[in-house]
């Protein structure tokens, strides 16, 4: 006769170690986050002409602009540099936070065991 629910022994898993684990991953989803907001995450563009940081909270923190991009005659590029830059960050933050997720909720194999 073939096991039942493809469990070891072919019974259900012990519900105090699944809390047990459970409690712990969202301790560290929480500590991960915590950490994540405190980071900075900077890019750059127009060649490095601007630079951009945000925080992990995407947050806008910082925006440093080179002498030579700021032309009064074409604001429209600044404006779309900044932008890019913006984005670019906010995108490292995502990427970051992705990662640092991702690492602490692969051990799920796609779903609880039940």
């Amino acid at each position: 006769m073939a096991k039942r629910g493809g469990y070891p022994g072919g019974g259900m898993p012990n519900m105090n170690n699944l809390m047990k684990q459970a409690q712990k991953m969202q301790k560290q989803m929480e500590e991960t986050a915590k950490e994540l907001e405190s980071k900075e995450y900077t890019a750059t563009a127009g060649g490095g002409a601007i630079e951009v940081t945000v925080t992990g909270k995407h947050q806008l923190s910082k925006v440093v602009l080179a002498e030579e991009i700021v032309d009064p005659d074409d604001i429209e590029m600044l404006q779309d540099l900044i932008i890019a830059a913006a984005n670019e960050a906010l995108k490292k933050a995502d990427d970051a936070t992705s990662t640092a997720f991702s690492g602490l909720t692969g051990g799920l194999g796609g779903g609880l065991p039940f």
